[in-house]
């Protein structure tokens, strides 16, 4: 500071002027000096730290590598029962105490059922009614022919059981056959009814002589593409023909394009209309009838079907009150300890004063689970009977063992990730209770003596930056643009390290780190905030 005053004193004049602007200046190059030694000079050191603090060093090494996927849960017992109740009223019997042991089966509550009973009782009445209204109704119905013929066959006996609907027997009358064929539809349309028609017979050589009987009023594209009627045409059978028997048919000049199947005239089955037992037959295989010939008499009536579903639906009320009379006493589903009593013999239990949710809460406590979410990036790494380590905060220092027993693929998404639960029995519980939170890792690979690099080395595009000549100082100091790229393959990971499967590392390589805002924010002993 002497030397810039002597400078001063040579170059300004000595006046009054002289020495007011040579003070002016003495201030100003103060001013600069202070402005440089306090803050651009710190600011330069401080951009070579912020240079330096952008990147860390470490080394390629070995180490033993344990991949885990974390999560949270609650312990659950093996099994547990909340017992609830169907009815309502007074409890007559409840053989048990909190801390009891119960087995599957044993009664818990038993209600008074005086109620119930005389449902039952009333229910009986009514299928007794029922039954009798349904006795009464039952008459004779009479089933008859609905054609001439012969009864080809029959399908019921006297004392059978029928319902609607079901078959009594075949019409069949062979002396007259027909046959329907296809003709041109323009000799077609020149055709009526009661026409004389020759027919023939196939492996035959007599013709028969028939009557067209039927005609049909549309036309229909035959194989060919050209359009036919089909006409209809009745015949005395001879007694050759049956109804596999084939043959073709002539209406005065014109002879039909297609063969066709003869028919029976009459070819039906008789059903009855309504169910009943056949009380007796009138006829036999083989006998002739005519239309309206009686056939067979059933015990029936049109009354009959509303008599029996009145006997049904009393009969099904009355089961409905027995099956009722179960809820009235209530056993246990389950093998396990009385952990919660909340209604004794002689409580009133009734939708006005029920004070606890439940009568009883029994758990299985043979061994404790709790079911994890695990979020669906790690799941196709979780398989039943991976091990599982456990701490819970309520029971400090102490570390619990667990195995994966399920892995369940109904996941639930929420905020755009899915998770999934896998449940995880206890192997031995020792203090844990239900109810306990705790932290579990599931153990879903190990590699020994991995070739690692820590987590942060590695920049997307799975690449690690190496030093080149000269990048790292003897100050320790280093030039970025002396920095180079490697590209490495990737295995397992922990939180730290991640493995190097494949690329040009060796072991005891070094190599440098990229740090992100945060870490260079801390290396300077600064803080930042993002608002």
């Amino acid at each position: 500071m002497k030397a810039i005053k002597n400078l001063l004193a040579k170059l300004t004049p000595k006046t009054a002027k002289g020495r007011k602007r040579r003070n002016i200046i003495v201030v100003i190059l103060i001013v600069l000096v202070l402005l440089f030694l306090f803050i651009v000079r710190p600011i330069l050191s401080a951009g070579q730290q912020l240079t330096n603090a952008l990147y860390t060093i470490a080394a390629v090494e070995r180490r033993d590598l344990t991949v885990t996927v974390n999560g949270t849960a609650t312990v659950e017992p093996a099994d547990s029962y909340r017992v609830t109740s169907l009815v309502r009223g007074e409890i007559v019997d409840a053989p048990f105490e909190e801390g009891d042991t119960v087995e599957e089966g044993d009664l818990l509550f038993s209600f008074d059922s005086s109620d119930v009973q005389n449902t039952i009782q009333r229910a009986q009445l009514s299928v007794d009614r029922a039954q009798m209204t349904y006795d009464d109704a039952l008459d004779t119905v009479e089933i008859t022919a609905n054609g001439d013929g012969v009864i080809q066959t029959l399908y019921v006996d006297e004392g059978d059981s029928v319902t609607a609907g079901t078959v009594i027997a075949d019409i069949v009358d062979r002396d007259t056959v027909t046959l329907k064929v296809p003709f041109h539809s323009q000799a077609a349309q020149q055709f009526y009814v009661g026409q004389a028609a020759t027919l023939t017979v196939d492996g035959f050589a007599d013709r028969l002589s028939g009557t067209v009987t039927e005609i049909s009023g549309a036309d229909t594209v035959a194989t060919g593409g050209a359009l036919v009627r089909m006409v209809t045409i009745e015949a005395s059978n001879p007694g050759a023909i049956t109804s596999s028997s084939t043959g073709t048919a002539t209406v005065g000049d014109y002879s039909c394009t297609q063969s066709g199947s003869y028919t029976y005239r009459t070819e039906k089955s008789v059903a009855a209309a309504n169910s009943g037992d056949v009380v007796s037959l009138s006829v036999r295989e083989g006998d002739r009838v005519s239309d309206g010939q009686l056939l067979c008499t059933l015990e029936s009536s049109t009354s009959v079907d509303s008599a029996r579903l009145s006997l049904e639906d009393a009969q099904l009320s009355l089961q409905s009150a027995i099956d009722s009379l179960d809820d009235y006493t209530i056993t246990s589903p389950i093998s396990g300890t009385v952990i919660e009593k909340n209604y004794k013999a002689g409580d009133t239990l009734d939708t006005n004063n029920a004070s606890a949710e439940y009568l009883a809460v029994i758990y299985d406590m043979s061994y404790l689970q709790f079911e994890m979410q695990v979020d669906e990036v790690n799941i196709g790494r979780i398989q039943v009977g991976q091990t599982v380590t456990i701490t819970a905060e309520a029971l400090p220092g102490q570390t619990f063992t667990g195995t994966v027993s399920k892995v369940n693929i109904n996941g639930t998404t929420s905020g755009g990730v899915t998770s999934y639960p896998v449940t995880v029995v206890i192997d031995d519980p020792g203090d844990l209770l239900p109810g306990m939170n705790v932290t579990a890792d599931i153990l879903v690979q190990q590699v020994d003596n991995a070739l690692v690099v820590p987590v942060g080395a590695v920049a997307r595009g799975n690449y690690v930056l190496i030093p080149g000549e000269g990048a790292i100082g003897k100050d320790g100091s280093i030039d970025p643009s002396r920095l180079e790229q490697v590209s490495v393959t990737l295995g397992e990971n922990d939180d730290s390290y991640i493995e190097i499967t494949g690329g040009e590392l060796q072991e005891g390589d070094t190599i440098v780190i990229e740090q992100t805002y945060s870490s260079i924010w801390d290396m300077m002993g600064m803080s930042a905030t993002v608002g």
